[in-house]
């Protein structure tokens, strides 16, 4: 059994290590034997996309050993589902060059192998067999056991593995798979549920001046959590900004010599309040520049709305595109996504952006409540 451990992602504050110091971690190049439930449930980085953190250890590439549940054929590939006991997985698997253009050596060599039997070696015959060996090695059927190896990608929010090697394991009396279930416990104990800790002057991004990229990106995941997780449809900045607090109170201070000399015996609020309050407005701003929230009436109150739960906002655009698509004009193709942006300004808020409009097409779009006809053109169902 895995052994229980606290994975220090599920700490909002939790700090993401910087990416150039992520190769002093020896799991970053290795292909690690993580569980299926553990690859699901890993966080991806706010830093580089496509890299992801195990009790802070940075991984993208994993080692996966399981029984095909569920099998796909595609002409460039097969997409075989991977269940190792703790969850279910996609895993990518290209086919080689010689298969798309020459079909099943299967069955194209079996004429070759016969007109050769009575010869000496034949090079184009042993190459025809071993070809059918290399096919009957990757044509996996269910209930087959298969290993796969390769980087981890999310693609339409489900993760999966794109795979460099895959092979069907022939497991009579389930050596291999005991012997799996024996090496990978003492990998988690030995390994991977052991965080990987830097020393304090690697740990402090101060050392490449990239500090405040690197604290706005941390501050800008903590906000996204908060909202996936309260499910909250408006809030105000004072209702996140203690959220950010840990990371301003953990910078280091100025020493007394170094503060500036007070003008008076009032100079103001305090540098780390600053701190504080600059960085939640560039967090919001980029919110906002990603289409996650918006503010409906820029006021003194400042109000912002969660893009994909504001229900007004959903049912103005149904409304606009269930009243337009009526038209002549719009009846074959649809309304284009400026059009309906336009529409949705004059009708709804002056202040919805156009990625947050993308949003909440893809989420109506999801809930079957409309159709895309083309990259930009949407009607009603």
């Amino acid at each position: 059994m895995q052994p229980e451990a606290k994975d220090p992602e599920e700490d909002s504050v939790w700090e993401e290590p910087p990416s150039m110091l992520w190769g002093l971690d020896p799991m970053f190049n290795a292909f690690t034997r993580l569980y299926v439930k553990d690859i699901l449930q890993m966080r991806e980085s706010c830093q580089v996309s496509g890299i992801y953190f195990y009790n802070s250890h940075p991984i993208f590439k994993v080692d996966v050993l399981g029984t095909v549940v569920y099998k796909r054929e595609r002409e460039d590939f097969f997409c075989y589902g991977v269940d190792d006991g703790t969850g279910v997985i996609n895993s990518l698997c290209w086919k080689d060059e010689p298969w798309r253009e020459q079909g099943d050596p299967a069955t194209s060599g079996s004429r070759s192998f016969i007109s050769s039997a009575r010869g000496d070696f034949n090079p184009a015959s042993e190459l025809k067999k071993l070809r059918q060996a290399q096919h009957s090695s990757s044509h996996l059927e269910i209930g087959e056991l298969l290993r796969v190896r390769g980087p981890v990608k999310t693609s339409r929010q489900q993760r999966e593995i794109m795979a460099s090697t895959y092979y069907k394991v022939s497991d009579p009396v389930m050596a291999v798979q005991i012997s799996w279930m024996m090496e990978v416990p003492q990998l988690y104990r030995q390994c991977y549920d052991k965080p990987f800790h830097l020393d304090s002057s690697a740990q402090n991004p101060n050392i490449q001046g990239g500090s405040a990229s690197y604290l706005l990106g941390r501050a800008t995941r903590i906000l996204k959590d908060f909202l996936k997780e309260k499910e909250v449809t408006r809030f105000r900045p004072y209702d996140v900004q203690d959220l950010l607090q840990p990371l301003v109170s953990r910078q280091p201070q100025k020493t007394a010599a170094e503060q500036e000399p007070e003008a008076g015996p009032s100079s103001g609020p305090p540098t780390s309040f600053k701190q504080l309050r600059e960085l939640l407005q560039k967090s919001l701003q980029i919110l906002q520049d990603e289409g996650l929230v918006f503010r409906k009436v820029k006021c003194q109150d400042e109000v912002y709305h969660v893009t994909e739960r504001d229900k007004d906002l959903l049912m103005a655009i149904r409304d606009i595109l269930r009243e337009d698509c009526r038209r002549e004009k719009y009846a074959e193709k649809g309304c284009h996504i400026l059009h309906i942006l336009s529409s949705v300004r004059q009708r709804y808020s002056r202040n919805v952006s156009k990625a947050a409009l993308e949003l909440v097409l893809k989420a109506l779009e999801c809930n079957s409540d409309i159709i895309s006809t083309s990259d930009s053109h949407y009607t009603i169902l």
